[in-house]
């Protein structure tokens, strides 16, 4: 479960924390509230469909000030630099514009120099903004080739420009210790705060927002992990003694249960390519979705999708039950095995899509609409999602629709668009790259 269900709860917390820090000015907590007033104002609250928003940007400040607390590190950090890592963990994803879901550092960089409400926060707080940003430019991920040279060139500047590090050596590589702290606690913290489902959701969020396949979810995390816990062994070590054990449990759990979901993954795949697993898709007869069970069962892989693909959630099972619902699922090895996703939809009309869709088929009951494919972890990349969307189709056209809309990535609809089917592009949407379909049937 997760440790802080809200913004609100987090900002309290933080305030404590950072109280018991010496950080009890008044301007400590202007920052915070300035910062989640904007992210909530632009839409990237707790609600938004990507892993940045206000709660990974409350984390990260949040873990950075428990670290903070840990009394073996402080004898490495000046206490008059707690301020400074503060800031820089709570503006690090400063980034109320973005384009794309990742942070872009100079973004970040841009907005903290231009906002004069943030420039006399920092005057208030007696910082640096040059110490700020070279401290946020070091999260930069990965820290590697064109990107990590790129950023050392403008640390070096944020360094010049700065009297406390400027022709000092010593004092540049202490605060370039200090950045690399906030960025393992930056990849560190969230994984931290709750249990593997708290962990699988940010996982989704960060493949749907990052516009990966979800055959990629686990395989990438298992890298991220193993990279953190390798490559970066020292300050990850650090972090994690740093930390309280209910945290550090949680942290390393999360890492055991995508290894695990990997060797998963890996066997399923192996009985694949050897033939040995046959998935079927199954038009499934009323009697069936009126059953509580199999009802269960269908929620438990929906509930597996991201959650901004979870459409019209709170009336699923009505939506099963709904004779105008076409839905078949996808077996294993026969019509009777093992249940591991399912396709469903309906009646364009019976769903209210987001506000930024015009859809001129509305209204004209010529439409059927495809929900997000549903299917456990491990069984994509096998092509039973295309199975199910083809015999959907079929069912579709059965019926009389002359259209089928749903959603997909962008580089996906183009791959249709290019091939057979006579798809289009509906509605584009940035920075997710979810886009919003039509195909003629």
């Amino acid at each position: 479960m997760q440790m802080f269900a809200n913004p609100q709860t987090l900002r309290n917390e933080i305030l404590n924390l950072a109280a018991s820090c010496g950080l009890d000015s008044p301007c400590y907590a202007k920052m915070l509230d300035y910062t989640i007033r904007l992210f909530e104002t632009q839409g990237l609250g707790k609600e938004y469909y990507g892993y940045h928003n206000i709660s990974h940007e409350l984390e990260v400040t949040y873990v950075t000030l428990i670290v903070l607390k840990w009394k073996s590190i402080l004898t490495n950090i000046k206490e008059d630099d707690f301020k400074y890592l503060y800031a820089a963990a709570l503006f690090h994803d400063f980034d109320p514009q973005k384009s794309v879901d990742k942070p872009h550092e100079e973004n970040v960089i841009r907005f903290l120099t231009q906002d004069q409400n943030l420039a006399q926060l920092l005057k208030d707080a007696d910082l640096d903004i040059n110490i700020i940003m070279a401290l946020i430019l070091r999260t930069t991920y990965p820290w590697r080739g064109e990107l990590k040279e790129h950023a050392e060139e403008q640390i070096a500047k944020c360094f010049e420009n700065s009297n406390i590090t400027r022709g000092d050596e010593k004092m540049q590589a202490y605060y370039m210790r200090l950045g690399w702290l906030l960025s393992v606690i930056d990849r560190v913290g969230g994984y931290s705060l709750g249990d593997f489902t708290k962990a699988m959701d940010m996982a989704k969020k960060n493949a749907h927002a990052l516009a990966w396949p979800p055959s990629f979810i686990v395989k990438r995390s298992v890298g991220y992990f193993e990279d953190l816990l390798n490559t970066e062994a020292e300050m990850c070590e650090t972090v994690l003694h740093a930390l309280p054990k209910d945290m550090r449990k949680n942290f390393m759990d999360t890492v055991t249960g995508f290894l695990n979901l990997r060797q998963q993954e890996i066997k399923i795949q192996s009985e694949y390519l050897y033939e040995n697993l046959r998935l079927v898709p199954k038009i499934e007869p009323m009697r069936s979705r009126q059953d509580k069970d199999f009802q269960a069962l269908l929620f438990e892989i929906f509930n597996e999708l991201p959650t901004p693909l979870q459409i019209n959630r709170e009336n699923f099972v009505k939506t099963i039950e709904d004779p105008v619902t076409i839905l078949n699922t996808l077996r294993v090895g026969g019509t009777d095995g093992q249940i591991i996703g399912f396709a469903k939809g309906g009646p364009l009309e019976n769903y209210a899509l987001r506000p930024e869709i015009i859809d001129g088929n509305y209204g004209k009951h010529n439409t059927v609409f495809l929900e997000p494919i549903a299917l456990k972890m491990g069984y994509w990349g096998l092509r039973g999602g295309s199975e199910m969307r083809h015999l959907f189709t079929m069912q579709a056209h059965s019926m009389n629709y002359k259209y089928l809309t749903s959603f997909a990535l962008r580089d996906v609809i183009q791959k249709r668009i290019e091939g057979k089917e006579k798809a289009e592009f509906v509605t584009k949407f940035d920075p997710e790259r979810w886009d919003y379909y039509r195909i003629e049937l």
